[in-house]
């Protein structure tokens, strides 16, 4: 079976100089200065089919980014290999950048004075994109993205979930076959990030893009992708389908809920109160115990609802649950050298 990335032992690890102690640098400081290895990746090995969406999740820190970087060309590895599509990315980086597409949630790659329809252009040129097809394929990502409105303002001036929709159509214009996506939904609202997943899955399922995406919210691997794989300090630590994941581990969402009343009560199994202030109850659900509908079911018959929001567990009660179940917490080493 061909895969559109395959990771085989992969390590990185960067070396950099040990601070002094004190408050003044010593001779010896700079005449034979200590240095240390951090070690990013840590020998991690998977594999992605065709078209699959695979979730690349982990706490700061991890990997996850150094691990993209390294598929994308930017970094080499210190040992191990990884290819995408049969390339691999750090000898094959122009080759590659055809058959990828990156999103790097704080980091723009469109131009900030400029309105992103420039940017589109000027992809066309760099992608060697034939006119008519990118300006079908442009017309195309406009209508789906509902991208109109937006093209013709200073990227400066847009939106944060604006200026993010730009930028995944910017990253598929030139229809790659993979998509790597790191934290796109960053500092999104609700809505915008919801736009988001929605899109990103749509564009994958008719359109066969394999996607990995790393994020710090467990609703962005839930309604966008298939398999979840969790990296800590480097190392891969668990690597499972998403509805396993989902009935193991993603069992509570939280509810927030604003009332016309000062106080609403809200009595039902499963529903644990974390705040609760004037016109305003925060609860915790555990949806096996009562489903999210019920919740809202009593808030209607106990009061007059002003506002309601469902969200997602935070990802870190999601990998702190993994840990208790019995994963390793590998601990982050520094190897000194002289």
């Amino acid at each position: 079976m061909h895969h559109a990335i395959s990771i085989d032992n992969l390590r990185k690890h960067y070396r950099v100089k040990t601070s002094p102690e004190g408050r003044f640098i010593s001779l010896k400081g700079i005449l034979a200065p200590q240095y240390s290895t951090i070690e990013a990746v840590r020998g991690i090995s998977f594999d992605v089919a065709p078209g699959e969406r695979v979730a690349f999740i982990g706490p700061n820190g991890a990997g996850k980014s150094t691990t993209i970087k390294m598929l994308t060309g930017i970094l080499h590895p210190t040992d191990g290999n990884a290819q995408v599509y049969g390339l691999t990315p750090w000898k094959a980086r122009s080759q590659l950048s055809y058959k990828i597409g990156t999103v790097f949630g704080q980091r723009s790659q469109l131009w900030y004075h400029l309105p992103a329809e420039e940017t589109f252009n000027l992809f066309a040129a760099v992608y060697d994109l034939e006119l008519s097809q990118f300006k079908a394929r442009k017309k195309e990502l406009i209508d789906i993205f509902n991208l109109g409105p937006l093209l013709s303002k200073p990227v400066r001036q847009l939106s944060l979930g604006e200026r993010m929709k730009c930028e995944i159509a910017a990253s598929m214009l030139h229809r790659p076959q993979v998509l790597l996506l790191d934290e796109p939904s960053i500092g999104l609202d609700v809505t915008a990030k919801a736009s988001i997943r929605d899109l990103v899955r749509q564009r994958s399922e008719q359109e066969g893009t394999t996607v990995l995406l790393t994020s710090h919210d467990t609703g962005d691997m839930e309604q966008v992708c298939d398999r979840v794989i969790v990296i800590n300090h480097g190392r891969l630590l668990l690597d499972s389908p998403m509805h396993a994941v989902r009935q193991a581990y993603i069992k509570e969402k939280v509810v927030t809920i604003q009332t016309a009343e000062e106080q609403i009560l809200i009595d039902l199994p499963g529903v644990e109160v974390i705040e609760q202030r004037a016109h305003h109850i925060t609860l915790k659900v555990n949806i096996e115990i009562t489903p999210i509908e019920r919740v809202i079911l009593q808030a209607i018959e106990n009061g007059q609802l002003r506002d309601l929001t469902v969200e997602d567990p935070p990802l870190e009660d999601v990998i702190k649950k993994l840990y208790a179940d019995g994963l390793s917490l590998p601990k982050q080493e520094a190897i000194y050298a002289e």
